[in-house]
């Protein structure tokens, strides 16, 4: 089992600063700045739950905090212990191997200020007890950073695409599923995975939509227009109806004081 101990105040912190972004990241991580612009002084104990080869733990790592990453891929892990390594922050940079469906039992409750799952709960055999486990991981007050597959874009872009009895099905399947050949067990929207949330025990403060115009345009405009886009990203996020709209949904929650 993981052991997540307290760790002291830093004396002297920098200012968050945020790595390059992306489309796929720029939203994350504008959130992610304002919690740990909202911390600043902590040193915040991080757990990254599928966080693969460290995009989010080695940014976290190099300003100052600690951080623990599972994940059930030992390849990821290996190219995380890498990275960290190259980046001068393996000391604050733990990889353990593990699946999410048995999160409960790898990590110690209530012993991390920040937790981040990002596209897991669409994957897991049960969203609901990983869930649980996210919430139990944190401290009062702590918060978590979800990220989840959408259905809506699913369904638009399977229709777009052609295959109109496969946007059916996952338009009126109950878990967003289109069936045994799906690579994804389930998708969500804004209600139901701050349902999924809730039950958890965990209270939404923020909704954001992630790739609500990257995966629908052509590739020339994208690559030819970046900051652009990525700035278009962010001003569509959090309005309607762009934000039901796009690929992923963020949801930012806390676990009560």
């Amino acid at each position: 089992m993981v052991r997540v101990t307290r760790l002291d105040r830093v004396e002297q912190t920098t200012r968050f600063t945020e790595p390059p972004l992306t489309p796929r990241t720029a939203v994350i991580w504008s959130v992610l700045a304002a919690e740990l612009d909202r911390r600043a002084g902590d040193q915040l104990t991080v757990l990254d739950v599928g966080g693969g080869t460290g995009g989010f733990a080695v940014p976290l790592a190099q300003a100052g905090h600690r951080v623990t990453v599972v994940d059930a891929s030992p390849d990821a892990l290996a190219a995380l212990t890498r990275r960290a390594a190259e980046a001068g922050v393996a000391d604050r940079v733990r990889a353990v191997q593990g699946d999410g469906d048995a999160l409960a039992g790898l990590v110690e409750p209530a012993g991390v200020d920040l937790v981040l799952c990002h596209s897991v709960l669409e994957v897991v055999d049960d969203p609901a007890p990983v869930a649980t486990a996210l919430a139990a991981a944190l401290r009062p007050a702590g918060a978590a950073s979800v990220l989840v597959a959408g259905r809506a874009a699913a369904v638009l872009t399977r229709a777009m695409n052609g295959h109109l009895d496969v946007a059916a099905t996952l338009a009126a399947a109950p878990d967003g599923s289109a069936g045994a050949r799906d690579t994804l067990r389930r998708r969500f929207d804004a209600d139901s995975a701050t349902a999924l949330l809730a039950a958890a025990g965990l209270t939404v403060e923020e909704i954001h939509g992630v790739r609500v115009l990257a995966d629908l345009l052509p590739a020339a405009v994208a690559d030819g227009q970046p900051a652009a886009l990525v700035e278009l990203e962010r001003a569509l996020a959090a309005r309607s109806p762009y934000r039901d709209l796009a690929a992923q949904l963020h949801l930012f929650a806390r676990r009560p004081a």
